[in-house]
């Protein structure tokens, strides 16, 4: 295993300080053997010289030896092929470590050198620490992650349901690995009416990517058409799983017509097929769990649901029968006939009554009448002429003439009485005298 450290070169750590100008060295103290340094002195003095010289780096090697104590910190030795230097993890960083570290294990570590002053030694205190060759794919990783996410293939708003009752399921994944074993036993136990179709790709290596985006492709072409697509495997590591992070995969997930879940097998790592596929199961188990219900539950649904129902009907027919009865024993039912002898026996009231108060009626407005017409004819002219009264009208106009100032001497009038009436002319008109010429007078 080859080592390599990144930072500056080992000799330049005793050549001089950051902090000195350029060309100055920092020589050290107690060159007179008359003020000799002690041994705390010259550690302390290695430590300023280090931490000056050397920041923060990164190394890559292979874990020797391995040893955690009481408090929790872990101390290791990390090593090449000709050399080994020691390494300490404290508590706090060992408890982020998200894979099991052991012996033999090639890591790539990042952290400084420290110099432990009581046994004189110098080590590295490893801040970050991952299997080797997983940096790269972390980068890789986040760099794709950014580029599908600005296109929008992981938004929420486009996942889509999957149905309730499927009868064909679809398998992108190994014909020979653990997933699909798991997948169908989960299936039989739940909802063994189901048709599972197994679409072979590799699920790791070499190819794999472009097996599995075939397989999710062809898919999608099957007719009769398949109701729900399951891509997975049975877990691994990062390195095993990483097919299922290439972008031909991941856009084969989106653009799938059909519902897909991704069931890659790995509880901790999210793969870029989770995000893209409408459903993500953690296992190819829990996938059976997610796609097809359980059948012995849905009996047990249906079960309550009948019973509810049932006990909802017989409440609803007994109330029924309860209002029935009740209606039953009204006189209107019992007794039909009796409702149209007392409307028959109003409406002759109403015949009756309306018929004597229209006789009372006529015989009022008869009175009324022969009242009018007597006043009528008491104040009727002719009445008046008959008691030897007449009138005098203008025979051209017809106009009554009412005084003897409206006549002129020679005028043709007409006379009317109470029998007939004659024409004559005025030979001589004398009109009345005013009161004032009477008072005069």
């Amino acid at each position: 295993m080859t080592g390599f450290l990144w930072g500056n070169e080992s000799d330049a750590f005793f050549e001089g300080s950051p902090n000195n100008k350029e060309g100055e060295r920092e020589s050290p103290p107690g060159r007179e053997q008359e003020n000799p340094l002690t041994v705390t002195q010259v550690n302390a003095w290695i430590k300023r010289i280090l931490d000056r010289g050397l920041s923060t780096f990164w190394l890559a090697g292979e874990i020797g030896s391995i040893t955690r104590s009481g408090a929790g910190h872990v101390y290791l030795t990390l090593k090449d092929e000709s050399n080994q230097i020691s390494a300490v993890i404290w508590k706090s960083t060992w408890e982020k470590c998200r894979f099991e570290i052991k012996e033999g294990l090639a890591v790539l570590c990042m952290g400084k050198i420290d110099v432990y002053g009581p046994r004189g030694s110098y080590q590295v205190v490893v801040q970050k620490i991952e299997p080797q060759g997983v940096g790269a794919l972390q980068i890789a990783f986040r760099k794709l992650h950014a580029k599908l996410e600005a296109e929008g293939l992981f938004r929420p708003e486009g996942k889509r349901p999957l149905p309730n009752f499927p009868t064909r399921i679809g398998f992108v994944t190994s014909p020979h690995g653990a997933a699909i074993h798991d997948f169908l036993e989960v299936l039989r136990r739940r909802w063994p009416s189901t048709d599972v179709l197994v679409i072979p790709a590799k699920v790791q290596g070499a190819g794999a990517a472009e097996q599995i985006a075939r397989g999710i492709e062809l898919a999608g072409r099957i007719h009769p058409p398949l109701d729900v697509l399951i891509v997975g495997r049975g877990g691994g590591s990062i390195e095993d799983l990483w097919c299922f992070n290439e972008e031909i995969v991941v856009r084969a997930l989106a653009a799938s017509p059909i519902p897909t879940v991704s069931a890659v097998g790995h509880e901790i790592d999210v793969t870029l097929s989770d995000l893209a596929a409408d459903v993500r199961a953690l296992t190819p188990s829990e996938a059976a769990e997610r796609v097809v219900p359980n059948r012995d539950e849905l009996a047990d649904v249906l079960h309550n649901v009948r019973h509810r129902l049932r006990t909802l009907l017989l409440h609803k027919v007994r109330d029924l029968e309860t209002r029935l009865r009740g209606i039953a024993t009204r006189p209107v039912i019992e007794f039909p006939s009796q409702m149209f002898d007392t409307s028959a026996q109003k409406l002759d009231e109403i015949e009756r009554r309306l018929r004597d108060g229209t006789a009372r009626k006529m015989e009022s407005m008869d009175r009324a009448f022969e009242n009018a017409t007597a006043r009528l004819e008491s104040l009727s002219p002719i009445r008046t002429l008959a008691r030897g009264y007449s009138f005098t009208t203008d025979p051209n106009s017809g106009r009554v003439l009412l005084t003897a100032s409206e006549i002129q001497t020679g005028q043709i009038i007409q006379t009317t009485f109470a029998a007939g009436s004659v024409q004559s002319q005025v030979l001589s008109v004398q009109p009345q005298a005013s009161a004032a010429d009477s008072k005069r007078r």
